[in-house]
């Protein structure tokens, strides 16, 4: 039997399964349940590196401060036991040898320090001064002499010869801590005990801060983020016009900023979408429209089926073929698969003739048309697709026509500089509104004036020229004044073989 279970991960969590195919959708979890919130990661990340911070000091204090605050101890305790030694040595020679009185000299030694015990030897060892005799103190491992137990490790104990005033080695001092192996008074240990207590308290103290400034940095950090999520999820929810408002020259800040900048051209995308197909229903409805009517009131016998009726189905079948013409001409513009068939042409007698062939056109409609010549020897040879640069003038005057009332003047015209032939369509129409200018070379698009006019067109003319215009290597602007017309400026390469040198040097160094 054959299973149903999804084939693998991507099947079952949402995408497709080429090889069985089948696919999946899943929504978004709202919000994810039994989960850490960032802030309280960025606090345990900043507590746990407070600790390990704290950790790394007290081992590297072990091994390092121990060592040296032994040997300090130990420097100590051998410093004592030298001058208790040349002490002596100085009453031995005075006396000529171990008296008691020579011997007494060791108690002011002793009393130093009550944790310390002294000793003094003669030269064959034995013990001729004890300050630990008769006391209960003593170390855990030794020797033991009497009452007192001599500790025997060489890093328990320190000892120092008594040199007579011939060089002899007449004695010996020895010294050690009672109850410890390493030479360490009570005092010692209590510095040592303490110091380890105050690393421990500023390691707590360190954890706690760490704590607190890993929550206010994580909530700094996450606040703009939240408002990021929130306003996706707004978007996603259809309100269009929510905005995050985060701004900043930091990473977020940046990144908020891209986002309602992404927003807002989502949004006006959107609204042109909605736009487009409210102008290619209404565009594609007339021409429909007035098919059917006629064909049904020709099948009814209301109309004849004479030449002057169905040379109105044939005009306006005309009219939907071109419109569905436009749009496929500029997909195909945009997807690049329109052939570019460059050969050096002059532009000047491309662009005269094309007025001349129009004159009369825009004779009938009660406008001026006029060709001006801007170039200094007459002719402008450029490597461009005629039939092309053709098309996105005809465009341009087509659009001027349209939107230029009677009476009016359109002049077209072709310059050139050092690098660019440049064509002109000026006319003294009804002009574009300062806001709409951004949006003239947009799909679909015209202007709220321009949609009252019975002229209007579908909004495919103007995409169509940038587009030609894009294939060439070239610019083109718009210069416009509501009420007082509007100027139409192409510029595309003399030779087209230097401006693609030109854009692969410019592309390389922006790559670098």
């Amino acid at each position: 039997m054959a299973s149903h279970e999804p084939s693998n991960d991507r099947a079952a969590n949402g995408g497709s399964d080429v090889a069985t195919g089948r696919g999946s959708f899943n929504t978004i979890k709202p919000d994810p349940k039994h989960s850490w919130t960032y802030s309280t990661k960025m606090a345990i990340s900043f507590a746990l590196t407070a600790v390990m911070t704290a950790a790394i000091f007290v081992m590297v204090l072990a091994v390092v401060w121990e060592s040296q605050f032994k040997a300090y101890t130990r420097s100590n305790m051998q410093s004592l036991a030298q001058s208790a030694a040349d002490t002596l040595a100085i009453g031995y020679d005075t006396a000529g040898g171990w008296t008691p009185e020579v011997i007494a000299n060791a108690s002011s030694f002793s009393v130093s320090s009550p944790d310390v015990s002294l000793q003094v030897l003669d030269e064959d060892g034995n013990i001729l001064y004890d300050d630990s005799v008769g006391l209960s103190r003593h170390g855990d491992s030794g020797v033991t002499t009497g009452t007192t137990t001599v500790p025997t490790a060489s890093e328990s104990v320190v000892t120092a010869s008594v040199v007579d005033s011939e060089g002899e080695t007449v004695g010996m001092v020895r010294l050690w801590a009672f109850g410890s192996d390493a030479l360490l008074t009570s005092s010692d240990a209590k510095f040592r005990e303490s110091s380890y207590s105050a690393i421990a308290a500023a390691a707590a103290i360190a954890v706690v801060l760490a704590v607190i400034i890993g929550y206010f940095v994580s909530r700094s950090l996450t606040k703009p983020i939240q408002r990021i999520t929130r306003t996706a999820s707004q978007i996603r929810n259809g309100d269009l016009t929510a905005r995050t408002g985060v701004r900043g020259t930091d990473e977020i800040g940046q990144l908020g900023e891209t986002f309602d900048d992404m927003a807002t051209s989502l949004e006006k995308d959107l609204k042109l979408e909605h736009r487009l197909t409210s102008d290619v229903a209404h565009e594609l409805r007339t021409p429909l429209m007035a098919i059917l009517a006629t064909v049904e009131a020709m099948q009814d016998g209301v109309l004849p089926a004479d030449d002057e009726h169905l040379e109105t189905l044939a005009s306006e079948t005309r009219r939907l073929s071109r419109l569905v013409d436009a749009m496929l001409k500029l997909s195909r513009l945009e997807n690049g698969t329109t052939e570019l068939k460059v050969e050096r042409t002059d532009v000047v007698y491309l662009v005269k003739s094309l007025v001349s062939s129009q004159h009369q056109l825009f004779h009938e409609k009660g406008l001026h048309l006029r060709f001006k010549d801007d170039t200094a020897h007459g002719e402008c040879q450029a490597d461009v697709d005629p039939d092309l640069i053709r098309e996105a003038v005809v465009n341009l005057m087509s659009n001027a026509m349209r939107y230029t009332d009677e009476d009016g003047w359109v002049v077209v015209s072709v310059g050139s500089d050092h690098s660019d032939a440049i064509i002109s369509v000026r006319d003294t129409g009804i002009g574009i509104a300062k806001e709409d200018i951004p949006q003239t070379f947009s799909r679909f698009w015209r202007s709220d004036v321009s949609r009252e006019r019975v002229s209007g067109g579908l909004g495919v003319g103007l995409s169509i020229t940038k587009e030609i215009v894009d294939r060439h290597n070239g610019t083109i602007s718009v210069d416009s004044e509501l009420g007082k017309g509007t100027t139409f400026t192409i510029r595309v390469p003399l030779n087209r073989g230097r401006r693609n040198l030109k854009q692969a040097l410019q592309e390389k160094q922006q790559e670098k």
